[in-house]
């Protein structure tokens, strides 16, 4: 019988050999890929910025584990998939997630307290009073006394979006949508949202291409675009201050048109394109172009779209009239009607164009939110309050931005160049390796039997070669 204990497991025989395993193999980690980060980091210095925007009130001479460490430690677990906190009681002694946290003492002989020694980075305990700092912490705290800054976690959002170019672009779209986030227990903000049929946070995003510019958590009973000036203000200025010629494009779902929204972009010189809610007087106006599609669709069986341009103001909360573009399609169940409304110029796009090459284009963006959900966990706001679930949130958004530098950087060429956050841990990260320690280097022997090895070298090289 297949037999297992606490030491060794037994499995069936092959060719009349036993085949057993166990837990002994020594510094071995599935992680080893992971060392491309660690050249990434070395050249971009995004940890260290991020590090940069938490004060520690911890007394200097006392502590084992630096800010930057733990972020470090934290955020890489994130990348490699291990989201929660109770992961890192057996991460702790993994010598491939120190080296890339930055601990001089890999193994952890050196640990002042005995119990701790051969645990090189921090417990879940110790990364859970980082997580749950309260804004007000100061010295004469107990045991929580590191807290971020969330102006400057914002700024530092902006600038490495901004630094990320050499020179100032023509044109800069940002691209704004609200998504759930579930939750399962009691947390600080919790309210029921009708449209998800669930309990859940509300976060908003905000991207230029796949560079993220914000990320907001907010509680779910408030309107989607709630907020998004405070941040489009501030990512505007910001801009400008630095390439005051740029023109600045605002593109979002119905969800953000709103009066308010779209007189600020007038006034402050910023173009918009938005989804607009259907209506029975919409429907009116592509009304002919409807009935277009619809002869189309009955005569080829194929679904027809068409499109109608018109001037339209609402009857009470628009103060002016704007420019409107209706798609009057008919599909297989249907008229499928759609509205957006916007103040790009006609000369400068075209009906059909700013509908299918500009507008369209934001779909793009939810992959983005999908990636931060699904592979970097941003979902995991599992914390009793809103703050260190927001704290969360900048950690999955900083595992995004790694990811996102990573991808550019390291990938750019190549088969890989169009892999998710997902797609690289898998084929790039998660690689099984024996890690050997002397007094002079640290040897990494990969696993012979690995697939990826063109593209890992190509990776390397690029990121060797690199001027960031």
């Amino acid at each position: 019988m297949t037999q297992c204990n606490l030491f060794s497991f037994q499995f069936q025989p092959h060719n009349n050999k036993e085949v057993i395993s166990n837990f002994d193999g020594g510094h071995i980690t599935s992680d080893a890929g992971a060392v491309l980060l660690r050249e990434l980091e070395k050249k971009t210095k995004i940890l260290e910025k991020f590090a940069g925007c938490f004060t520690d009130h911890r007394n200097q001479d006392k502590i084992e584990h630096t800010v930057l460490e733990m972020i470090s430690q934290r955020i890489y677990g994130l990348i490699l998939g291990y989201e929660d906190l109770n992961d890192h009681d057996q991460l702790r002694n993994d010598v491939l997630l120190s080296l890339l946290s930055g601990k001089k003492d890999l193994t952890g002989q050196n640990r002042r307290r005995e119990r701790d020694k051969g645990y090189a980075l921090a417990g879940k305990s110790t990364l859970n009073r980082l997580e749950l700092t309260p804004f007000e912490a100061d010295t004469k705290s107990r045991y929580k006394k590191i807290v971020f800054d969330e102006n400057k976690i914002n700024d530092l959002f902006m600038g490495l979006f901004l630094d990320s170019h050499n020179k100032a672009p023509k044109e800069i779209i940002l691209d704004c949508d609200a998504t759930d986030d579930p939750l399962h227990g009691n947390q600080e903000g919790r309210f029921f949202h009708g449209y998800y049929h669930c309990y859940c946070y509300m976060p908003l995003y905000i991207f230029a291409g796949d560079h993220l510019l914000c990320s907001r958590l907010r509680p779910s009973n408030i309107d989607a675009c709630d907020g998004v000036l405070d941040d489009l203000s501030r990512i505007v200025k910001q801009t400008r201050t630095r390439w005051p010629q740029v023109k600045i494009i605002v593109r979002g779902d119905a969800g953000f048109c709103r009066e308010e929204i779209m007189k600020w972009c007038e006034d402050n010189r910023v173009c918009y394109i938005l989804g607009l809610s259907k209506n029975e007087r919409l429907k009116r106006k592509i009304a002919k172009q409807m009935e277009h599609s619809r002869r189309k669709y009955l005569t080829t069986g194929k679904s027809r779209r068409s499109y109608r341009n018109f001037q339209y103001k609402t009857l009470k909360s628009w103060s002016v009239k704007r420019r409107v573009v209706g798609k009057a399609e008919y599909l297989e169940k249907g008229s499928n009607p759609r509205f957006v409304v916007t103040n790009l110029s006609k000369k400068e796009w075209p009906t059909r164009k700013l509908y299918e090459e500009l507008y369209c284009a934001r779909g793009d963006m939810e992959n983005r939110i999908k990636e931060q959900q699904l592979d970097l966990f941003a979902d995991r706001t599992s914390t009793a309050l809103m703050r260190s679930n927001q704290l969360r949130l900048y950690f999955s958004s900083i595992a995004y931005i790694i990811s996102s530098t990573f991808r550019k950087i390291a990938l750019k060429t190549g088969a890989f160049a169009k892999l998710q956050c997902a797609g690289i841990r898998n084929k790039l990260f998660k690689i099984g390796a024996l890690i050997k320690i002397s007094c002079r280097r640290v040897m990494i022997y990969f696993a012979g039997g690995y697939p990826y090895k063109t593209q890992f070298i190509q990776a390397y090289n690029n990121l060797i070669y690199c001027r960031c």
